[in-house]
């Protein structure tokens, strides 16, 4: 597995632009966050240029354009955003988590019967 890189809130949604819509130039990068955030367009270019030296982020060429697209996969970042979390706040232990979740959330019948399923499985293995 390829080292991800940390990639903080704002950039979160670039990335997700990126990942639904790219291969993407920064003018439509900006396109798509206006009205989603107050950022100038400036702001939004200096997130991809992050994104781009952390490794987050490729271009292609495009005659004077530059196309802009994902180079780490969303579910990957998810994960280990995932795997952070659970590491700050819980100390690395999934169960705390969990309880804390289910005991929060509204869960309707097949919610309880799909959570059922997947430790049925998680057993089996």
């Amino acid at each position: 597995m390829q080292k991800l890189p940390k990639i903080p809130e704002s950039e979160w949604l670039v990335m997700r632009v990126l990942w639904s819509k790219g291969p993407l130039t920064a003018n439509e990068v900006v396109k798509e966050l206006t009205g989603k955030t107050k950022w100038k367009p400036k702001t939004i270019k200096t997130l991809i240029t992050r994104l781009m030296k952390k490794g987050a982020v490729k271009f292609e060429k495009e005659g004077r354009k530059y196309r802009y697209y994902p180079a780490v996969s969303e579910a990957e970042c998810v994960r280990m955003e995932r795997y952070s979390f659970v590491r700050r706040v819980y100390g690395g232990t999934t169960r705390p988590m969990l309880a804390a979740f289910l005991e929060d959330a509204k869960l309707s019948a097949e919610d309880i019967s799909e959570l059922k399923k997947i430790l049925e499985q998680k057993e089996g293995e």
